[in-house]
């Protein structure tokens, strides 16, 4: 009899901002595995916006030379997370863009663990979230390089907008990196609505509500920027906003 796994504790890294009671009912979760093989490419995109809580756990796994594009929108009616595991062999490409949006008191979560074991690997995460009310929007992001994987270009583009002075965002992108050649970066800010611009659509005629959600729509549409399905992504996100704003 196999033993049962013992839910995580906010001492796990991968957990610390978790909504460990959210996640209780849903543990532990079915991992589920992509394999794109030598030279092959695949995509895939998840729209989260039901009304019940989801956890979902993928690792995808490339061959030499293969590529997948990852889209994420995480924006169900209550808790929901994402984690991902990815190990690129040479010359792999991983494209993951992701947008959660949170409100009330919910907690919304992406958490990625991006391996390079293999020389000339490429990885690019682009992840923007919007919180309001009360809520929590949760980013985790690792990228490691392996000892001999050389020529790895991996990059991190982490934002955040909060809504109201009582929302969340944590957000934690990091490096690890045991191979000389490489080039990695990541970048991470955390902000509110320019207040200039959403003047300038006042004075020109445009309510409030339909101002921030032309400019929120803006800033999620570059976590889409290229998708396969690009449309049904962005029309999916601007129903989330239109219940969000």
């Amino acid at each position: 009899m196999s033993e049962a796994i013992a839910l995580p504790t906010r001492r796990d890294e991968d957990f610390r901002y978790a909504d460990l009671a959210a996640l209780e009912p849903l543990w532990p979760v079915a991992v589920e595995t992509i394999a794109v093989a030598a030279g092959d490419s695949g995509n895939l995109a998840l729209v989260l916006d039901g009304t019940e809580a989801v956890a979902r756990e993928l690792v995808i796994v490339l061959g030499d030379g293969a590529s997948f594009d990852l889209r994420v929108l995480n924006a169900p009616g209550a808790y929901g997370r994402i984690a991902v595991q990815v190990e690129l062999g040479k010359g792999a490409e991983f494209t993951l863009g992701a947008a959660q949006l949170a409100g009330g008191e919910q907690v919304v979560e992406i958490v990625t663990d991006v391996l390079h074991a293999q020389p000339d690997a490429v990885s690019r995460q682009v992840v923007r979230s919007v919180a309001g009310g009360k809520a929590t929007a949760n980013y985790l992001g690792k990228v490691r390089v392996a000892k001999g994987a050389d020529g790895t270009d991996g990059e991190q583009s982490v934002r955040a907008m909060l809504l109201d002075r009582t929302a969340t965002a944590n957000a934690r992108p990091e490096l690890e990196i045991f191979a000389d050649d490489v080039k990695c970066a990541h970048g991470c800010a955390v902000g509110e609505l320019d207040a200039n611009g959403l003047f300038y659509m006042a004075q020109r005629g445009l309510p409030p509500a339909e101002a921030k959600k032309l400019m929120l729509q803006a800033f999620v549409a570059e976590a889409f920027t290229g998708a396969p399905d690009e449309d049904r992504l962005l029309d999916a996100a601007l129903a989330a906003l239109g219940r969000l704003v």
